[in-house]
């Protein structure tokens, strides 16, 4: 009987390992795939008066001074075929010489779709996809991290196209705080959108632009 009962237990603890990773795998398969989404986009440079008349009059572009740069950046995407149901998209700007991100955005999209900042379970990104470096904040110690730069949350599914402009100050001005800066060309630039899951999963990255 005994080899029975430790026959059973093993048979049981078999079945809860397979149920536990069975859940796992569940819980960090995306929904859909990039591919789904028929993602298009675009960067360029403007002026003020350019990067207003992108926004609409009902957004405020970032003001230029003298050495500045604007970044105009354009996403589109298909309607997903699964609502975001807590998740969100991330869109990432960076500059591959640094993997700093721009700290300040206009957006032309309600607060309430996108949101302007950065989330701690973002830093699992680059573990994840090491080319996507700068996604996170900056590591300063084992346990310590530099939040700086900023990425835009996409909550609402339904906020596509969506327009942006990124201020890129210039170097002289920002030498004690680790943002992306001015001077800067279109090779210089990573865009990428992240599928971030309702409990901080990382679904997947796709590189866009860079």
């Amino acid at each position: 009987m005994t080899w029975r009962r430790a026959a059973s237990t093993a048979a049981v603890l078999v079945l809860a390992v397979a149920a536990v990773g069975g859940w796992r795998w569940w819980h960090q398969h995306p929904p859909y795939g990039p591919e789904a989404l028929h993602l298009r986009s675009s960067l360029e440079f403007v002026s003020y008066d350019q990067a207003q008349a992108a926004l609409g009059a009902a957004y405020q572009s970032p003001v230029a001074y003298d050495g500045d740069q604007l970044v105009l950046g354009r996403v589109s995407w298909q309607k997903p075929p699964a609502p975001l149901a807590g998740g969100y998209f991330a869109l990432f700007l960076v500059d591959k010489r640094s993997d700093l991100k721009p700290s300040v955005f206009a957006v032309s999209a309600p607060q309430d779709s996108v949101g302007i900042g950065g989330a701690g379970v973002e830093n699992r990104i680059s573990d994840r996809y090491p080319w996507l470096r700068g996604a996170g904040d900056i590591r300063v110690s084992e346990h310590e991290w530099l939040s700086v730069g900023s990425r835009l949350g996409i909550h609402d599914a339904g906020a596509s196209p969506l327009t942006f402009v990124a201020l890129f100050p210039h170097r002289d001005r920002t030498k004690r705080t680790p943002i992306a800066t001015a001077p800067v060309t279109l090779p210089d630039l990573l865009l990428a959108l992240v599928h971030m899951g309702p409990d901080g999963q990382v679904y997947w990255a796709q590189r866009l632009q860079g």
